[in-house]
């Protein structure tokens, strides 16, 4: 399967900017929570970068820092280094393109002041060992910032296929994880003070066939709709018809935004405790 899906993401990533709609607002969102942390981070990496809209952004909030974009889909990063601006090429501040799976960063231990990952981690079936991984390349201190989509995704579709006979055994739309389990997969990493909230995000189509075009284009429709025969799918959209509103078919996407710091560590790598004085005298 994540063959198959960095296969979809090369091959999307001429058409990916403008079917990335929910990509850009979620960027947004995350970009303002920046405003309340104070970090100034030596090192800074959007994991998932796509077309590099967030590596653009961090750069523009930590000039000084060092950036990397980091994709495990080429073409993606190709498409980064487009349209990273002619002035920040010029003027050797272009981010470090790195192509890598999330499973295993080719980053050293304590490298990355700040891990910035958006619309990428419900990709994966479990997230849990990423986010061992972004534990092991953040520093002490260091923050790890995402967003990815929660269980109440594609609302009207889920309803559609019960309205259309389809049992939930066979049900083909993906599933995802839930906002209070992503915050219990983050301490089992080995993270501190998880913060998780979420939204919801409607996007309205005039049909089904634009929803299913966007996908494609963002290259995950199979990954996202599953498998279900062609005849199953006319049934299942004639069902979603009837949620049309003000003639346009709405569409959900719940947001799950998370932060987390990593803590300084307890334990030495042998098993031993860790015990800090405080030398300050009153």
């Amino acid at each position: 399967m994540r063959q198959r899906m960095r296969q979809y993401f090369s091959l999307a990533a001429a058409t990916y900017d403008a079917a990335a709609v929910l990509a850009h607002a979620t960027s947004a969102r995350m970009a303002e929570r920046l405003d309340f942390v104070r970090i100034t981070p030596r090192r800074i990496a959007d994991i998932g970068c796509a077309t590099g809209e967030g590596i653009r952004e961090l750069q523009r909030r930590y000039p000084s820092a060092l950036s990397l974009a980091i994709d495990f889909a080429l073409p993606m990063l190709v498409a980064t280094k487009v349209r990273t601006p002619l002035l920040t090429r010029l003027l050797r501040r272009a981010p470090c393109l790195v192509n890598a799976d999330v499973h295993a960063l080719p980053l050293a231990s304590g490298s990355l002041g700040l891990a910035w990952s958006n619309l990428m981690l419900h990709w994966l079936d479990d997230p849990l060992p990423s986010f061992h991984e972004f534990h092991r390349t953040l520093e002490v201190g260091g923050l790890l910032m995402f967003a990815m989509l929660g269980p109440d995704t594609l609302r009207e579709l889920r309803i559609a296929c019960k309205d259309a006979g389809i049992a939930d055994a066979a049900l083909p739309l993906r599933h995802f994880h839930d906002m209070h389990d992503v915050g219990d997969m983050l301490l089992a990493a080995g993270f501190a003070d998880p913060v998780m909230d979420m939204e919801m995000m409607t996007l309205t189509y005039a049909n089904p066939r634009g929803l299913i075009r966007d996908q494609r284009h963002l290259g995950v429709r199979d990954a996202l709709f599953g498998s279900l025969p062609w005849r199953d799918w006319r049934r299942v959209f004639k069902a979603y018809e009837v949620q049309r509103k003000e003639n346009r078919l709405p569409v959900s996407f719940e947001i799950v935004y998370g932060h987390a710091w990593k803590p300084a560590p307890r334990v030495v790598d042998d098993g031993r405790a860790i015990i800090r004085f405080d030398t300050k005298h009153k």
